[in-house]
């Protein structure tokens, strides 16, 4: 009889450990469920403000539609440090660049696997242009990048070896200076590289970035800047009175946006990471970029703001110069004309 009171309490026992085990089982998954979800977004500076305002509107969105919590960690630097930073570790799982280039290099690091570009937008999350910030009333009567080579005017271009956005400044300058041989019958490569040239011979400081080249200029520092349109018109939201200055002959900038698979695939993280990059094109995101001065890749968003923006006859795209692959070799490589520019001065 005490044997089999024995057996029966050794059953019911397992029973309860079996019972106590689902419940923890299902309280781990409920847990996994209901847990926040962390995303680690690296980014170039210029978004800074932009994505900041963007993440609390994914969070409610999120908390909204799936009961989690989304805890966000960013970065931000100079596009060519990012990148940098992202291939020597630092787990982002998202990254927001200046250059199709930068996200190219993630790619060919195995880091990004699948194709960024299938999107609509073509993995574009925002467009700009070049422009010429110069301060109120402009007084150095600056019109084109002509003005810029003449004696005594001090000009401020961040550094194309750690900058993206800078990389855009000199395509645009090498580009106008195509554009007007062009006009001249030919196209100059020579004078295109003349022209670059004769404006680095004026330029007062050379930041690490299109931001800290901003900062520089509201020091005081400089008659001019090169710099996207988007840090022109967002500081003169904020209470700067810049004039924006749009040279006939200026390059189209556009900005990648990607998912980072193999820091996705690590995280776990991967719906939330995904669902952030949709988000990134939602009308709510796309007007906040064009409130910050971007303009939006979003159609009809962008039709909202077409006032905001001077589009020049003379505009042109990478392809013009040749694409990134072509760019690189001719102006930013060790030796390139970039190079050969710093070296002469």
């Amino acid at each position: 009889m005490q044997k089999r009171i024995h057996v029966l309490w050794i059953g019911i026992i397992g029973t309860l450990s079996l019972l106590s085990a689902c419940s923890s089982s299902q309280t781990s998954s409920q847990a996994a469920e209901q847990g926040d979800v962390t995303l680690t977004i690296g980014a170039y500076t210029v978004t800074k403000e932009a994505v900041q305002e963007i993440i609390p509107l994914f969070q409610e969105y999120w908390k909204k539609e799936h009961g989690q919590e989304v805890v966000f960690k960013e970065s931000y630097e100079a596009s060519g440090s990012q990148t940098r930073a992202i291939l020597q570790g630092l787990k982002a799982d998202i990254a927001i660049l200046a250059l199709e280039g930068d996200i190219d290099q993630l790619t060919d690091k195995g880091l990004i696997t699948h194709d960024w570009k299938d999107n609509p937008y073509n993995g574009m999350v925002t467009n700009s242009v070049v422009a010429l910030g110069v301060r109120e009333d402009n007084p150095e009567e600056i019109e084109d990048w002509q003005d810029l080579t003449r004696e005594g005017v001090e000009v401020l271009l961040p550094n194309p070896k750690t900058s993206g956005g800078a990389q855009w400044d000199v395509n645009a300058i090498y580009g106008a200076g195509l554009k007007q041989s062009e006009e001249q019958g030919n196209q100059e490569p020579e004078q295109a590289r003349q022209l670059l040239a004769d404006i680095y011979q004026n330029v007062r400081v050379l930041d690490k970035s299109g931001r800290a080249s901003v900062a520089t200029f509201e020091k005081g520092i400089g008659d001019v800047i090169v710099t996207y349109e988007n840090e022109l018109l967002s500081r003169n939201a904020a209470g700067k009175n810049y004039q924006v200055i749009v040279p006939n002959y200026t390059s189209k900038i556009e900005n990648p946006a990607a998912l980072i698979d193999k820091n996705v695939d690590e995280h776990g993280n991967r719906q939330a990471a995904e669902a952030f990059m949709d988000f990134l094109w939602s009308e709510e995101a796309q007007t906040i970029f064009a409130k910050r001065g971007f303009r939006p890749v979003h159609e009809e968003v962008a039709a909202e703001f077409t006032d905001t923006y001077i589009e020049p006859d003379g505009l042109f795209e990478i392809d013009y110069l040749g694409g990134w692959d072509q760019v690189r070799q001719t102006l930013y490589e060790d030796g390139a004309i970039w190079d050969q520019i710093m070296a002469e001065k």
